[in-house]
């Protein structure tokens, strides 16, 4: 059975499962290393993707289910020559620094910001709270969504 969905704005087809988990199609088939293994569980956060601009847990969720739709990964939003900007927000602020939660902050934050443009310090903190850093750079973290609020508005104008 051929799956067919699109990856960072580009369509693909596989000939896999549609109970492959798409995390590993993301890592394994694509390359993508943006989102990581973490819990496995989908409890840390750190396997987000943007599936049809809402964040999702890629380690539980299956290729099955994103037949069709599309998929946006933390590769996906911007470049090494021009970060989206909640990704230059966390670069500014020094939002990291293992950098392995990251992927999962950028992508929920992405995700809050297309619904919520301006959301204030207690909705970003909810809307991260089940995203898990390792290192306790929370508050980092959380500067730099506040960042980002700000460069989303100016990206707006």
């Amino acid at each position: 059975m051929t799956i067919r969905l699109a990856v960072n704005g580009q369509d693909h087809a596989f000939d896999l499962p549609p109970q492959t988990s798409l995390l590993e199609v993301l890592r394994n088939d694509l390359g993508l290393n943006g989102p990581k293994y973490g819990c496995g569980y989908g409890e840390c956060g750190a396997c987000s993707v943007l599936v049809d601009g809402q964040a999702a847990r890629a380690c539980v969720m299956t290729l099955g289910a994103v037949a069709g739709r599309g998929v946006t990964t933390l590769e996906g939003l911007g470049t090494p020559e021009a970060p989206h900007p909640v990704q230059r927000a966390f670069i500014e602020e020094e939002g990291a620094q293992c950098g392995y939660c990251l992927n999962g902050m950028i992508v929920t934050v992405t995700a809050l910001l297309h619904d919520t443009p301006t959301p204030d310090r207690a909705t970003l903190a909810r809307a991260l709270r089940h995203n898990l850093c390792r290192c306790g750079t929370h508050l980092e973290i959380l500067r730099a969504a506040e960042r980002a609020v700000t460069l989303m508005a100016e990206a707006r104008k």
